[in-house]
């Protein structure tokens, strides 16, 4: 994380990682035709698994016993304003790149026999969408990582605004506009830092610089800017439940699994590490807005009836312990709010896949036109309570690992804190379980119904796929945190010396 020797690598598996995914969804752009769907669709798997596999040295290969950043690439990009196309990882950002990979195979399954229309154009925008997320994991240059973090808006604002639902155009206007006038603050910020750090997109010399208090106080709000909208934090949050509700299923996966942890990788990257006394200073405003999120929210997911809302506001609250997490300045805190990122991304992702499969046969999100769903099937309700349970924070699935570790961490900070934080709990199994009983058992509700049909063998697969995930991470997070916790030490480690 922090500045210092870098491990170079002589193979640019980063560039792999990024590219493969947008070159592969030009070509699906070129040859896919609507007339030849079962080409488009093989060609965009073929070029999901690619871009995936290229992203499995970054795991292999990686050194889990230093901070310094690993796979590093360095080119002059634009000489005139010392603009490098420069990438790399540490033991933070390296599963989100593995996850957004992994997340493109799962999407692009599940909209299989589900879109019909414009076929090429759906599949391409999500590799694309793809390539595009792991460059804002993997660069090193400001103006790099800036230009990836609004290019991802495109492919997402026509996702939802083509094959979204009814209010569709107004949900991707609001998507797109809320992001990018947060981030216009951090394009500010950006050239601030550029003039400071003696004209230099640098993160990681941004990681060093003198800056005095208020300058901090001030690029930290403005970073919030476009972070806290992009994870989203109350009281900007807003715009998630619309973008969900009227998203196609595909969309609601990658925002929920992998757009929102943009955010908050943000912080981890930019915010906390360029600013740490301003990071300390408000941390007390940061807790407070991450605990109404976490409660508040969680108590408007309970009223809803619609699913894709209900799910959508338990994100927001979800991903306040992420951000509750970072600016707790401990260990469980931080390892915990990393691993609930992770999480939630195999669990939201697999609830919205979920929704999207009764979605497929009722053409209803509403809770009240179903009842009774585990007596015609029984293998869906099977994943459905498993992901909602999850959902909940249920011990031995990923959702429990997460959440808990940060409450651990928020004791230790304050007793008080770490007691509202647990009531979330409450909630989450309050909205989770209500859901469940609403929507698999009693009797059947009504003739549509009964006539629904259990899972076909495309969709067992990616439930059983991500269900796998879940448990694997929930009895075994040895993997995730070995990979992140030499990263995190030398952050917090960083957060705490004053720069002042």
């Amino acid at each position: 994380m922090m500045a210092g020797d870098m491990a170079s690598s002589t193979f640019p598996w980063l560039t792999l990682s990024i590219f493969v995914p947008i070159i592969a969804g030009l070509i699906v752009l070129v040859l896919g035709r609507d007339d030849r769907p079962g080409l488009t669709r093989w060609l965009s798997l073929i070029g999901a698994v690619l871009g995936f596999l290229v992203t499995l040295p970054l795991y292999t290969r990686f050194d889990h016993t230093t901070a310094d950043m690993q796979f590093v690439e360095k080119t002059s990009w634009i000489e005139s304003f010392a603009i490098n196309y420069h990438l790399g990882i540490d033991g933070i950002s390296m599963w989100f790149v593995l996850l957004t990979a992994f997340i493109t195979i799962i999407v692009v399954i599940a909209g299989w026999e589900v879109i019909t229309q414009r076929v090429s154009q759906y599949m391409g925008s999500f590799l694309i969408l793809s390539g595009l997320m792991v460059g804002v994991f993997a660069a090193l240059d400001a103006m790099l990582f800036y230009v990836f973090f609004e290019a991802t808006l495109i492919p997402m604002y026509l996702i939802i605004g083509v094959w979204g639902g009814p209010n569709r155009v107004y949900a991707a206007l609001k998507f797109f506009l809320y992001t990018l006038l947060g981030s216009l603050l951090m394009l500010v910020a950006f050239i601030y830092l550029w003039f400071q750090a003696d004209r230099s997109f640098d993160i990681l010399t941004w990681h060093q610089l003198p800056l005095g208090y208020t300058p901090q106080i001030l690029v930290f709000l403005a970073l919030l800017a476009a972070f806290a909208v992009k994870v989203p934090m109350w009281p900007v949050h807003t715009w998630l439940p619309d973008a969900h509700v009227e998203a196609p299923t595909g969309g609601s996966v990658v925002l929920a699994a992998i757009m929102l942890k943009l955010g908050a990788y943000g912080f981890l990257r930019f915010s906390l590490p360029i600013a740490p006394d301003a990071s300390h200073g408000l941390a007390g405003l940061m807790i407070a807005l991450s605990l109404i999120a976490v409660i508040y929210i969680g108590l408007v997911a309970i009223v809803q009836d619609d699913m894709k809302k209900l799910v959508a506001y338990s994100s927001v609250a979800h991903m306040g312990f992420v951000t509750l997490g970072f600016f707790l300045f401990n260990t469980a805190g931080m390892e915990g709010a990393i691993i609930q990122m992770i999480s939630h991304g195999f669990v939201s992702g697999a609830m919205f896949l979920c929704i999207g499969v009764l979605y497929d046969r009722m053409h209803t999100r509403r809770l009240d036109a179903y009842g009774g769903v585990i007596n015609v099937m029984p293998r869906f309700v099977t994943f459905f309570v498993l992901f909602s349970l999850a959902n909940a924070g249920l011990p031995a699935t990923s959702g429990f690992i997460g959440e808990f570790t940060v409450i651990l961490g928020a004791v230790e900070y304050n007793f008080w804190i770490g007691l509202l934080t647990a009531s979330a709990l409450i909630w989450g199994a309050a909205y989770s379980l209500w859901m469940v009983k609403r929507v698999a058992f009693g009797d059947v509700a009504n003739d549509e119904v009964r006539s629904m049909p259990d899972l076909n063998k495309r969709e067992f697969l990616i439930l059983g796929i991500m269900a796998i995930m879940v448990l694997f991470m929930g009895v075994y997070p040895k993997p995730f945190t070995d990979v992140m916790h030499v990263s995190v030490q030398a952050l917090l480690q960083h957060v705490s010396i004053s720069k002042l």
